[in-house]
């Protein structure tokens, strides 16, 4: 997940043999207490509505290079010209999820509602801050448009609230030029991984290239790995159904290994350096060698060529790897990079309505793949619409889709897990870290809120297996 604008991520030509299967960016930082909220853009973004239309709203958070205009150019400006009666007003703002969050706890908030993922959902639907969608997906087909699984993410007490985007999964990204230089294989397993980890900082190397300086919830991509991929899918599946507790020795067993891996300095040389290394430090020290290894998300594939292995960084190649897992198999963990809902306080919900018509059109997610190198949500896409993207960031799909045709997947934090226990995630495990609580204590802690939300039926929909 992800504090970037959402609307980058990955490129891919070959989701399709994902989309095809029927089964199944992110966590927010901390909520922040209710303070009043100006509306007023950050910039300038587009002309004022003109005035035979219908003005709707929405909050992003403009980027540091031109995904977020790229993204608008592709899709907001389009939508504009071809509506007769709707027009679609994108207000920038420096921290778009929280203002949104902020103002829906005042009764106000844009039209068009952007979480950072469907746990969140949860909490806006129990404030009666979203509206239900159930009549405008039969109105305007969306069913037909999404795939099997993907509507059922954003249910809640059996009605829709919200619209997946950006279908994403996280993968091992390595230095490969590092890697033959020093005659280092890339690893397929969790025991292969934890050797190498120590030649590399034997050799004065930072195996890992990974922060949270920028992004608290970044704590979670480790968790949810370690989660999926020591102790298996399956008992992950089972605890998330209320079926095994999250104190099973299995998960014990991945949080103390991640806790070894920060305890041994492996994420950035220190755990000092983790809590204080900005995004672009910790991206570029692993395009120049310093760091061998990222275990991140799709979402780091749009700048990984043109950033952090770039001429300036040194020129080295990348390349990537299933995070290795316990027993070898390559394991996908699935993810839902952010969800769209409309505003149960927006006084245009037909016009929301279609818009968001438009924008999940096979068509305009084809375009924002290919212009912008967006992560499509999970809607039937044109294979041979998609052209001119990166081979190895095309192949990350194709194996996706077969990974998850076996059962080989796996279920982000951010997508699966109820809101509550979603933050006791990211936020806990640095007690963990801190040597203040044990990973048993973390996990006991973990289970008692988990089964609290269970009991109350505040789980996403956790499609079966």
């Amino acid at each position: 997940m992800k504090n970037r604008f959402w609307f980058n991520l990955c490129s891919l030509v070959v989701v399709l043999s994902l989309l095809a299967t029927a089964c199944a960016r992110q966590a927010t930082e901390e909520a922040k207490p209710v303070v009043e909220v100006t509306e007023a853009p950050v910039e300038a973004t587009q002309p004022p509505a003109p005035a035979e239309k219908v003005s709707i709203s929405f909050y992003f958070t403009p980027d540091e290079g031109s995904s977020s205009s790229c993204w608008m150019d592709n899709a907001i400006v389009p939508f504009n010209e071809q509506s007769e009666t709707v027009f679609v007003d994108g207000v920038a703002q420096m921290n778009s999820w929280e203002t949104t969050r902020t103002a829906l706890a005042g009764g106000a908030g844009p039209d068009v509602v952007m979480t950072p993922g469907p746990s969140f959902v949860y909490e806006l639907v129990q404030a009666g801050q979203l509206l239900a969608l159930d009549q405008f997906a039969e109105t305007y087909g969306w069913k037909d448009t999404f795939v099997d699984w993907a509507l059922s993410l954003g249910e809640v007490e059996g009605k829709l609230y919200s619209l997946p985007a950006e279908l994403e999964t996280l993968v091992l990204y390595y230095n490969k030029t590092l890697f033959e230089k020093n005659g280092w294989q890339p690893p397929k397993t969790i025991d292969e991984l934890w050797a190498l980890a120590e030649k590399m900082q034997a050799a004065g190397v930072i195996p890992f290239a990974h922060s949270n300086a920028d992004w608290r919830p970044a704590n979670e991509w480790h968790v949810g790995e370690f989660l999926n991929h020591v102790a298996g899918p399956e008992k992950v599946y089972e605890a998330l159904t209320g079926k095994r507790p999250w104190t099973d020795p299995d998960f014990v067993k991945a949080i103390e290994l991640l806790n070894e891996a920060q305890q041994k300095g492996w994420f950035m040389g220190s755990l000092e350096m983790y809590y204080t290394s900005p995004w672009d430090d910790w991206h570029n020290a692993l395009g120049k060698g310093e760091a061998a290894m990222n275990i991140e998300g799709t979402w780091s594939a749009s700048d990984i060529n043109e950033v952090y292995f770039s001429e300036e960084n040194g020129g080295n190649e990348w390349d990537w790897i299933p995070v290795p897992s316990t027993s070898g198999k390559a394991i996908f963990d699935i993810g839902i990079g952010s969800t769209w809902s409309i505003n149960a306080a927006s006084k245009h919900p037909e016009a929301v309505a279609e818009f968001f018509t438009y924008l999940f059109s096979p068509e305009v997610q084809t375009r924002l793949l290919v212009e912008c190198g967006t992560a499509p949500a999970p809607v039937h896409l044109d294979a041979e619409a998609m052209v001119g993207v990166d081979a190895r960031i095309a192949r990350i799909f194709e194996e996706f889709g077969k990974a998850s045709d076996a059962g080989d997947y796996g279920y982000t934090t951010w997508t699966f897990w109820p809101p509550k226990s979603d933050v006791y995630i990211y936020e806990e495990i640095e007690k963990v870290w801190a040597n203040e609580i044990t990973p048993l204590e973390y996990l006991e802690g973990l289970d008692k809120l988990f089964q609290e939300e269970f009991k109350a039926g505040e789980i996403p929909p956790i499609p079966k297996r």
